[in-house]
């Protein structure tokens, strides 16, 4: 089996290598491309099985080359963008696994796309789908605020708001840790940042903090219906409020 990887960032790809080898027992052969032009490159000079791609690659989006080339095999989006992005057409050639993923989700989405060619059911990637597909990303963005301008000592940084993992209220303002545990200053206060971003993915969990789906690490019980939570890259644990626990619980579910 002949597969490609579409990933630009590295220890994506390794994930993506170590599920694939977890899920199939037989030998696999795989070719690993960064940018668009690496993908161009790869699918004129060779022919795959199916292709697992991130939606955002080093040099633009990866739909830019879908749309250039036409694709006979399956494809496996790899993404952190929402799934109602996903929901924006109803094709049986598409299958994704949402960022952070886990071997369950992965094999669930491989699953997919053999139940699919196995009863002939699978449909190729056509035009009127990707520009669905580019369609709703924009409205994704245009809806949610997708990076943040901080102001440091050496100049202006930017701060994606995917790589946020907790933002806590400081004053009249906000302190947003990253998801490599640094600090940054933004000069809003909590409840203007909130209104903001993707409700999806950030969740207001008390009054002082908001927490990104996508970095929880464990979840426990506490007193008067509390729950700690573990977030990545983060020492101390933050709590949900008894007023916020209830639609806590729904957000996760949703």
């Amino acid at each position: 089996m002949n597969i490609l990887i579409l990933e630009d960032e590295i220890p994506a790809y390794q994930k993506l290598i170590k599920c694939l080898h977890n899920f199939f027992d037989i030998k696999i052969t795989h070719d690993w491309g960064r940018t668009i032009v690496d993908g161009e490159l790869l699918l004129k000079e060779n022919n795959y099985d199916f292709i697992l791609s991130d939606i955002q690659l080093l040099d633009g989006l990866s739909f830019n080359l879908f749309h250039k080339i036409k694709i006979e095999a399956p494809i496996i989006f790899c993404s952190a963008h929402d799934e109602y992005l996903f929901q924006a057409f109803n094709t049986n050639g598409i299958a994704y696994i949402l960022k952070p993923y886990s071997q369950n989700d992965f094999d669930k989405a491989i699953h997919k796309y053999q139940a699919l060619f196995k009863k002939g059911d699978y449909t190729t990637l056509d035009t009127n789908t990707i520009d669905a597909l580019k369609s709703a990303l924009q409205e994704e963005s245009a809806t949610h605020k997708k990076r943040f301008v901080i102001k440091k000592t050496s100049g202006i940084q930017l701060l994606n708001a995917i790589d946020i993992t907790l933002i806590s209220a400081s004053g009249d303002f906000c302190l947003a840790i990253d998801k490599n545990g640094k600090r940054h200053t933004i000069s809003k206060n909590l409840g203007v940042i909130y209104q903001q971003l993707n409700p999806k993915k950030f969740f207001k969990i008390n009054r002082s903090e908001i927490i990104n789906i996508d970095f929880i690490e464990k979840i426990e019980s506490h007193f008067k219906n509390r729950l700690l939570i573990s977030i990545k890259k983060h020492k101390e644990k933050v709590m949900t409020s008894s007023a916020t626990t209830a639609d806590f619980r729904k957000w996760l579910e949703n």
